[in-house]
Order: structure tokens, then sequence, then C-alpha cells
């Protein structure tokens, strides 16, 4: 049949008609489901790995870092000076020498000392004499040659020559003489008037302030001898960290110089009194120092833990690191698991104490929660 160009106009026309009707296909209505990249639902094998743990509140302590010095212990220093006035004629010992109790730093001569000495032989002296004359005093009695109040007059003057020789003694003793020294001098009467300056303490020599020739006086400090097998660490607490140290606590001791050495004692010392330029409390505890490695001056560190108080808090274990911040894993369902960013704060005992973005009774994930966040990172990627 010939195709006439009305024919194909008709049937173009009921093309598009047809086309016109034919219904269109249903478009989907459904929402698309977007993954929450925090939450991890664990697999069998996973969750057998994970323990979980409880927020609940434990014991902890703050760790206190407080600025110090080594110092010398006050009560293993002696500040030896010369017991009596005079010229130094000899020096037995050097800077950071070590010596023992009673051995002698410097000796002196002293025209003191001499005087004194002298004054002692002639207080002997009198003794004898007044006891003889107490002796005679008695034989006229019986005698009937002199009356009573004579011999007493006597024996007045023998006790007093006796109280003269007892001062005398006395002086010496001060002055450094030894019992043995005086005894000598009482039986040989010769005076010496050397003098020597010994240490009272076993020791190192940390100080010297004298030269030869130099005239020295009691008052005078010449050498400095410390025990330094002991040794104290002091620092100042602030004012409003006082109340949560106390005397007794253990504390930790880093010593930068000695390449951050740490070292262990108990605070034995805290002041009753608050410096009032500082407002600072002063604190103090003992280090054995048995190879004079700690010196004195020396800056340090104190590490002190504060007194106990019940905080929220996880193990450290259950911490997640993420971008600079602490997350934990969070139970939200049998295996299923969300990641949550929290505050924490002060490390104490395995634990970290929570300051905000977890509730107590909360069950986190301890051990497994590396492996639990590797899922996590995983699924993101896929």
């Amino acid at each position: 049949m010939k195709v006439t160009p009305s024919i194909l106009c008709a049937l173009t026309a009921a093309t598009i008609l047809l086309s016109a009707c034919k219904p269109e296909a249903p478009v989907s209505q459904e929402p698309k489901v977007i993954a929450d990249p925090n939450l991890v639902t664990a697999a069998p094998e996973l969750q057998q790995r994970l323990k979980l743990h409880k927020v609940e509140k434990a014991e902890m302590r703050e760790i206190l870092r407080i600025p110090g010095s080594i110092t010398l212990d006050e009560q293993r220093v002696a500040r030896i000076g010369a017991s009596v006035t005079g010229r130094i004629t000899d020096i037995d010992v050097v800077l950071g020498q070590s010596v023992k109790q009673g051995e002698i730093l410097a000796t002196l001569n002293s025209t003191e000392l001499a005087q004194n000495q002298l004054a002692f032989i002639k207080a002997k002296q009198q003794i004898e004499l007044q006891t003889k004359a107490v002796e005679r005093a008695r034989l006229l009695l019986n005698a009937d040659v002199i009356g009573s109040a004579e011999l007493q007059r006597r024996e007045v003057e023998l006790a007093s020559a006796q109280a003269d020789l007892n001062a005398s003694r006395d002086q010496l003793l001060v002055l450094g003489m030894s019992d043995r020294a005086i005894a000598e001098l009482a039986r040989s009467n010769h005076i010496r008037s050397i003098s020597s300056v010994s240490a009272r303490l076993g020791g190192t020599v940390i100080d010297r302030k004298v030269n030869l020739g130099q005239v020295v006086q009691p008052a005078d400090e010449l050498f400095i001898v410390a025990d330094l097998s002991h040794v104290w660490a002091v620092a100042e607490v602030p004012e409003r960290q006082a109340e949560l140290i106390q005397k007794g606590q253990d504390v930790t001791i880093e010593i930068p110089s000695l390449g951050a050495k740490q070292t262990t004692g108990k605070l034995i010392y805290v002041s009753d009194t608050v410096n009032p330029e500082t407002r600072t409390v002063t604190v103090r505890t003992d280090l054995e120092n048995v190879d004079h490695s700690i010196k004195p001056e020396m800056l340090a560190s104190m590490l002190v833990q504060s007194k106990p108080t019940p905080q929220l808090a996880v193990p450290v274990e259950a911490i997640v690191r993420e971008n600079d911040q602490d997350h934990v894993f969070v139970q939200v369902a049998p295996n299923q698991y969300r990641l949550r960013q929290v505050r924490l704060g002060h490390e104490y005992d395995g634990k970290r104490a929570v300051l905000s973005d977890l509730e107590e009774g909360a069950t986190v994930v301890t051990e497994g929660a590396f492996h639990l966040n590797s899922e996590r990172k995983r699924k993101e990627l896929e």
C-alpha cells in the first residue's frame, strides 16, 4: 500500500497519543540510610575479645608537681669555730675533704688559753696551801693554842679556794680542753697555749673561712662540715593546694641535672604557717645520698600525691586517642559500641578521672578498645 502524506501524519499522531497514555515507572520514596561512623557492631569473634567496665567512682589522688631544690640536712651540719681567741698556726684540711668526728681541722696559739691555764695552776696551788693551813689549825686547836673560830676561818678559805679551782677547771673546759688535758696540766703544771679546732661530726668539709695567721674569736665560723649521706628536698606548696598534702605522704623527687633521676621518700615536715610574701607552705623530705651524687642547691621537682577523693574514673586501657582528643567506646546494645569523646583529668593507679561527657553507670570497653577502633576505621573505608 502506498503511504500517502496524510496516512503518515495520522500514524505519527497515533504514536504520540499512545506514548502520552503510557503510565510512568514509579519513583522510589524510601529514604537513604546514612551509617553512623562512630557506631561499631562487633562480630562474634571480636565480641569475645572485648572486656567491659562499668564507670563508677574511685578513690583518686592528684599528682602535684612542685618546684623545689636540694638543701643540706640541717641536723647533719656542723658550723665549727674556735673555742678560744687566738692566731691560726696550722690548717690541716681542704675543701671537699672527708673528716671523722674529732679530727683536727686547724691549730691556733692562744694567750687567753695560757692565762686561764695559769689561773688554774694558781688555784690548784692555793688549794694545797689552804689544805695545809687547815691541818695546822686543827693541830693547834687540839693543843689548845687557837680557838675554834680560827679553824673555821681557815676552812672557809679552803672552801673558797676549792670554788676558784672548780671555776678555773670549768673555764678550761669551755675553752676546749678535755678532761684528760686538764688532768695532765694539774699533774705537770706545764702551760700549753696551743688549741685545736676539731670536727664535731664526721662528714665533708664544704666551706672554709680561715687562713694561716688569721686571728679568730669564738664567734667566728671557720669551717662547715656536713654529712652528705642524707640531704633534704625542700619545696613551696601554693596555699590553695596545702590542704591536699599531709606529713608522712610518699613523694617522688625528680632531679633534672641527673637526667631526670627519680628517688622516693616521705614528707618529714609540713610547715604550720604560710609564708605571707609567697603565700606558700614549706614541705620537706629526706633523701638517701650514699654516693653523694645529689648535690645541695640542685633544682628538683617534688611530685606529691594529694589526699584521696572519690571521683568518676575509667581505666587507662579504655582510652582511645583520636585527633589529639580522648575517647572511649560506650556500649549501646549487647554487641554495639559508640565512640564518644570525653574530658579526662589526672591519672592515678591505672585510672583517669572523668571530668565530663560520661555518666556514672555507663559501660565502656577496656581490653579490646584498640581492635574495636580499628574495625570502625576499616568500615569507614568501605
